[in-house]
């Protein structure tokens, strides 16, 4: 018996002999067919006794029919053939129903399974998806801070270009202000360039003229010497009206000195009386201005100087005096020291004088001015005196005031006095070699009563001329200048 399990119901019946002359019986039903072997009679059975028919003569042998009549044969192993496909629908049914129960129960095992699986990768995938979802959290918090990072620095960039930029247009603006200052210094440079030609021309044209004046002026000496020559031929008058004038001047001198000498007796008639300045000159009765002997502290001999008994009440010792370039004034330490020039003339009293004229009593210092216009004016200080050596001479004021100018052309407190050996004042230049004068320099200054003398018509744009800033600027050389002293209590 072959049997293939397929699906249910009934096919058809086919019949027929095999090769070996065996009799079968085919039942086709879906894909399954159903061979069935028929018994045959071999001759030596027989049947028995009739048995009630029953359900169970599917599992006995067909009965050995005695005759062979092939209708009833044919028709009992239909009914076999019955039987047997009613077993076999039984055990189809029978199958069925259990492939159904296990076929359900494989599917649920394979849902449950399936399901287990899929419930298994889903874990996997969510542990997946959330390990990823927080390696992309890393990863765009290190974006996000990476970002803050370059846009802090991008900020900060664009501050510096900012500062940059500003700086770049303050140097811009600073630059150009610079050109401009170069063009006007060097339109200035043309321009005192043109001028020195001019000057020079003028210098030139000038030489000319004074070498011409020269020669002129040799002959007219030439001439004069010859006049002389013939004039002290014919002296013998002249001299001795000239020996007679000698007497008078000496029986003059004498004279002077008798009343002089008379004025200064005290109350010891041999002891002459000693004047510290010209105040005390002044206050003894001599009121005209002329060159005097006064007595200094520490100084054994009389010193003489110049004293002005006609200006602002009289009574001023003269210590500076200018007024026609006869004395060059650019001189070295030692001479402004010790003084140089003529009393009666231009002449400068000596800085060791000052100081111990100055340190014996207190004094005010008056500065006398006149311009080439015949203007006058004057700068008083009620407070006047200078240092030692030592302490170079510094000068000490105090007090301005006066004509020639609101604000005082000298450094009040302070300043050092420089001269062209020996550099005192406050600036990296040389005030006094570049000035061509012993002044109390600070840094340079707007005053210098020593500069250069210049005349008229060369006075003008004149920076190392004799200076007093805020009287007429800081480049007219003045006419005429007198310093002088006189004690405070006078």
């Amino acid at each position: 018996l072959t049997v293939c399990m397929g699906p249910l119901g009934v096919g058809a019946q086919r019949r027929g002999t095999d090769s070996s002359g065996r009799r079968y019986n085919r039942i086709q039903h879906g894909q399954c067919s159903y061979t069935f072997l028929l018994p045959e009679n071999d001759g030596n059975c027989r049947e028995g006794a009739a048995e009630p028919h029953s359900t169970n003569a599917l599992q006995r042998d067909a009965p050995q029919v005695e005759q062979e009549f092939s209708t009833q044969k044919i028709q009992r192993l239909e009914h076999v053939m019955e039987n047997y496909t009613q077993w076999l629908q039984k055990i189809e049914n029978y199958i069925q129903d259990n492939m159904k129960n296990e076929m359900v129960q494989i599917q649920q095992n394979a849902v449950q399974n399936h399901t287990a699986t899929m419930l298994e990768i889903g874990t996997n995938l969510l542990s997946q998806t959330a390990e990823q979802t927080r390696k992309l959290t890393d990863v765009e918090t290190q974006v996000l801070n990476q970002t803050t990072r370059l846009e802090i620095q991008l900020l900060e960039n664009s501050l510096s270009t900012n500062k940059l930029e500003k700086q770049l247009l303050v140097q811009m603006n600073e630059i150009s202000k610079l050109f401009e200052k170069n063009r006007f210094l060097e339109n200035k440079v043309l321009e005192m360039e043109d001028r020195h030609r001019l000057e020079l021309e003028t210098l030139r044209t000038e030489k000319v003229t004074f070498q011409n004046l020269v020669g002129r002026q040799s002959n007219i000496i030439q001439e004069l010497e010859k006049q002389l020559s013939k004039a002290t031929s014919n002296n013998s008058i002249l001299q001795k009206q000239q020996l007679d004038l000698a007497e008078m001047v000496h029986n003059l001198i004498n004279l002077q000195t008798q009343k002089v000498g008379f004025l200064f007796k005290g109350d010891k008639a041999d002891e002459e009386k000693k004047f510290r300045d010209c105040a005390d000159i002044y206050n003894a009765g001599f009121n005209k201005s002329g060159v005097y002997n006064i007595n200094i502290n520490n100084m054994s001999e009389t010193k003489k100087v110049y004293c002005n008994m006609d200006v602002a009440g009289g009574g001023w010792t003269v210590i500076q005096h200018r007024e026609d370039g006869s004395v060059d004034f650019h001189r070295i330490w030692k001479e402004y020291k010790m003084g140089f020039g003529s009393l009666s003339g231009e002449h400068w009293l000596g800085n060791e004088f000052v100081f111990l004229l100055t340190n014996q009593r207190e004094y005010s210092l008056r500065i006398e001015l006149t311009d080439w216009d015949g203007n006058q004016a004057f700068s008083q200080y009620d407070r006047f005196h200078i240092g030692n050596e030592k302490q170079n001479y510094r000068l000490f004021l105090k007090s301005h005031s006066g004509t020639a100018g609101k604000q005082s052309s000298m450094v009040i407190h302070g300043a050092n006095f420089s001269t062209k050996d020996a550099d005192n004042d406050n600036c990296i230049c040389k005030c006094a070699l570049m000035l061509t004068g012993g002044w109390w320099f600070d840094a340079c200054g707007p005053s210098n009563l020593n500069g250069m003398y210049y005349s008229l018509g060369q006075n003008l744009g004149r920076l190392n001329g004799i200076k007093w800033h805020y009287f007429k600027g800081p480049s007219y050389s003045l006419r005429a200048t007198t310093m002088m002293i006189r004690p405070l209590d006078f």
